[in-house]
């Protein structure tokens, strides 16, 4: 039986699994394609559903691509890659957007928020939004990016997008909470992806993180959430703060708040052991299985799709080293900044940073302006940032057709990202 020689099939899945990529790109801006389809050609609309689902897209392609590994590269080394990759953020992410998304922790979230929002001189629920969309993404700071997502994705869901909004508005809101989770992560060395890659290795601290980007992510939160607020006052102020949701259930026992707390916060102590995590999360399915009438639906089936569509990213992800540090590192300290910004648009920006931390030898300004650029271009598409796909589960079916227009998004976050870059650029 004739056998590639390892050089050129090695070679040759780079090259492959690079047009994967760049396909799976298009794929994630085509799935309204897919949609129609479904509709037209009802033969198959299982199918074409399927692949209209922006969550499963990189699943999918990191599967043609491991079908390619196996023919070209043999069982071995196909095996092999896959179990060199780390599956532990698509893990967590699962973990942490069921735990998060649980009655308990939505239903004391809220009734903090609308506490604090009756305090506001802000008319009808301009103060409850001005606060979900700055509080909740600095929180992600101590609580991990993907969890402030999800409960700020969950409370703007049931108090905003579920009533009679302008999708003009729900798209601003989506671009402003992406690109505010992206940079309110990073008040701490631990709980934004992109900063998690380096910390260590480049000694960065908490107080490090604060004093260098957490101050300046702050107020660029503050001007994103203000400029959103203002421009669209009159529709917010029409809508009255609502006491509790039509849908809120009797109040949980606080004693199962307080244990349900406790697994969030067990969740993010081990973020990075999975056997520890995932074993709190089995234990928690049985508490909340155990009390059932405390709970509201498990978003287990949201979980899983972005789960999948971590872990496709981080195979197809792995395959991009050969192009994207050559590219990544001929930039200078200046200019890294801004392509750091545009290449996280097509990239997870975890990965970026990962990859400049391979290099010695780099400047402060180098690091620095990585970082910032990496976090800064986090809102402007679903993969430039691993929280984003868990924002795009539980807040589609509001949107029309259930899915989110990749450019509306893109076009959204555009502003907010370049507030975000001036804060990083000139504070």
């Amino acid at each position: 039986m004739f056998q590639i020689p390892p050089a050129i099939a090695s070679h040759a899945t780079e090259v492959f699994a690079a047009l994967v990529f760049g396909v799976a790109l298009i794929h994630t801006f085509s799935t309204k394609f897919f949609e129609n389809l479904a509709h037209s050609r009802p033969r198959h609309a299982g199918l074409w559903h399927l692949l209209g689902e922006v969550e499963v897209v990189f699943g999918f392609w990191a599967m043609v691509l491991m079908l390619f590994m196996f023919a070209v590269q043999g069982e071995h080394q196909a095996i092999t890659y896959l179990e060199s990759r780390n599956f532990t953020e698509p893990m967590f992410v699962f973990a942490i957007m069921v735990i998060a998304g649980t009655r308990p922790i939505l239903q004391s979230a809220m009734a903090a928020v609308r506490m604090i929002a009756r305090f506001l001189p802000l008319p009808g629920s301009v103060g409850m939004y001005v606060l979900v969309l700055v509080l909740v993404p600095l929180l992600g700071s101590f609580i991990t990016e993907p969890a402030a997502m999800t409960l700020a994705a969950l409370m703007l869901a049931e108090n905003f997008f579920a009533r009679p909004i302008s999708t003009r508005l729900k798209y601003a809101t989506l671009g402003v909470l992406f690109v505010n989770i992206s940079i309110g992560g990073t008040l701490t060395s631990f709980a934004a992806p992109p900063v998690l890659m380096v910390a260590a290795k480049w000694g960065w601290d908490s107080s490090f993180m604060l004093a260098t980007f957490g101050w300046k992510a702050a107020v660029a939160i503050a001007v994103n959430t203000a400029g959103v607020a203002l421009i669209f006052g009159k529709e917010l102020a029409r809508l009255p703060l609502q006491e509790a949701a039509a849908t809120d259930a009797p109040p949980v026992p606080k004693a199962l708040v307080l244990v349900h707390l406790m697994f969030l916060a067990g969740v993010v102590l081990f973020a990075h052991h999975p056997a520890v995590f995932m074993g709190l999360f089995l234990f928690f399915l049985g508490v909340a299985t155990a009390y059932q009438r405390h709970q509201d639906r498990l978003i287990l089936r949201e979980g899983l799709l972005v789960a999948f569509f971590l872990a496709g990213l981080v195979v197809l992800g792995g395959q991009q080293q050969w192009w994207l540090q050559p590219v990544l590192m001929s930039m200078s300290s200046e200019a890294v900044f801004f392509g750091a910004t545009l290449l996280t648009a097509l990239t997870d920006n975890a990965a970026l940073t990962y990859l400049g931390s391979l290099v010695e030898g780099l400047s402060e300004g180098f690091k620095y302006a990585l970082v910032a650029g990496a976090v800064t271009g986090g809102g402007l598409t679903i993969i430039a940032n691993a929280p984003n796909p868990a924002g795009i589960a539980i807040l589609r079916p509001h949107f029309d057709h259930q899915a989110v227009n990749p450019l509306g998004l893109l076009m959204a976050a555009l502003l907010p990202t370049l507030v975000a870059a001036a804060a990083f650029k000139y504070l």
